[in-house]
């Protein structure tokens, strides 16, 4: 960088954002990928042909449509949405993170999160102009009532996510303890639902009774990352002015007629999702027999473990050496020391991993 740009650069740019460290996806060509708690089962032949077939009327020449109706009504009935509630499409989760946080970014405001969580969702508000307050998890991963608690009345946040399951811990809050956090919210809470499918707990129905609670969903956990389409659940109001930051046509052409076409299938989608739940059960109890590992519970598609003292970057890399790419999460949260996460794969690919880990920890092949 030349000493021009870089004079350019701090007359223009944010300091804010200059202090920022931008979102790394590491290469995994090559790679046995588990570390970002995708879907390892491809679509079935017979449906991949007839997926193409669907594609085949696509007019790339032409925009998409800016209000998918029909792709809205099917996610609303595929999800349950309560009666009374809307949708709005995402490319993605992160940009209707995105949307909710340039729409509440007045002077002063602020997002509460409990944390280790999303690192999107302090990324995302530092950049909107959020100030972020962060309340740590207690060491078990479950929620610290009274700090958070004496965090909404001390910071009054505008705003409030709570991934649930959390990534990266991949437990479930307990219900009683978010409806308690909703209840003295002053601003909106947010609940991320993203691997809903793996949980089977839904706080979809408490919409009904909070007018300022939200529901992200997603189809990127359930075989369908590639296509970026998250949905966002609440009170029509609420979502009527968060369209209006919407960029139009955010939801390709591409994607809208592939989820139609996912959703027409979604008996397939919930099979491949209690397949992974079996395969999870199955990889927890292998898991827990390494020497020295702590094993955290899951309700989600991947697992926490904690390795023994120090060992988490050096058994990342073994695994990276072994073929398998694995997320080191020790130095992102002081909770997450020592602490790596794994996605749950196929059986013979848990195997794989389980191996490596074992070989790795004990020294053998």
């Amino acid at each position: 960088m030349t000493e021009s740009t870089t004079a350019r650069i701090d007359a223009l740019l944010r300091p804010d954002i200059r202090a920022l460290s931008a979102y790394h996806v590491p290469p995994a060509a090559g790679l046995l990928k588990l570390d970002a708690m995708e879907n390892p089962h491809p679509w079935p032949g017979e449906l991949e042909d007839a997926w193409l077939a669907c594609l085949r009327g696509v007019e790339l020449n032409r925009y998409p449509l800016p209000h998918p109706t029909e792709l809205v009504h099917a996610l609303a009935r595929q999800a349950g949405v309560p009666p009374g509630c809307g949708l709005l499409l995402g490319n993605g989760s992160d940009e209707l993170i995105q949307l909710i946080d340039l729409c509440l970014a007045r002077p002063g405001a602020r997002v509460m999160l409990p944390t280790p969580t999303f690192s999107m969702y302090s990324l995302i508000a530092r950049v909107a102009g959020l100030e972020v307050i962060d309340v740590p998890l207690r060491a078990d991963f479950s929620l610290d009532m009274p700090a958070m608690l004496t965090a909404i009345e001390r910071h009054r946040p505008a705003l409030i996510y709570l991934a649930c399951p959390n990534n990266p811990t991949a437990g479930l809050f307990g219900a009683a303890d978010l409806r308690a956090l909703i209840g003295a919210a002053p601003g909106l809470v947010v609940v991320d639902e993203a691997y809903f499918p793996f949980a089977g707990r839904s706080v979809l129905p408490w919409l009904l009774e909070f007018d300022h609670l939200l529901v992200l969903r997603t189809l990127s956990k359930v075989g369908l990352a590639g296509l970026r389409l998250g949905y966002l659940i609440g009170h029509p109001d609420w979502l009527a002015q968060f369209d209006k930051a919407r960029l139009p046509y955010n939801i390709n052409s591409l994607t809208q007629l592939s989820a139609q076409f996912a959703l027409a299938h979604a008996d397939r989608l919930a099979g491949e999702a209690a397949r992974i739940c079996a395969d999870r059960q199955h990889l927890l109890g292998e898991l827990k027999t390494l020497p020295g590992v702590t094993v955290y519970p899951s309700d989600a598609n991947f697992i926490l473990l904690r390795l023994p003292r120090g060992q988490a970057p050096a058994t990342h890399e073994a695994l990276q050496q072994a073929g398998i790419l694995v997320k080191n999460v020790h130095g992102g949260h002081p909770l997450l020391n020592d602490c790596l996460r794994v996605t749950v794969g196929t059986a013979a690919q848990n195997q794989a991993l389980f191996a490596a880990l074992r070989a790795h920890l004990t020294g053998t092949v």
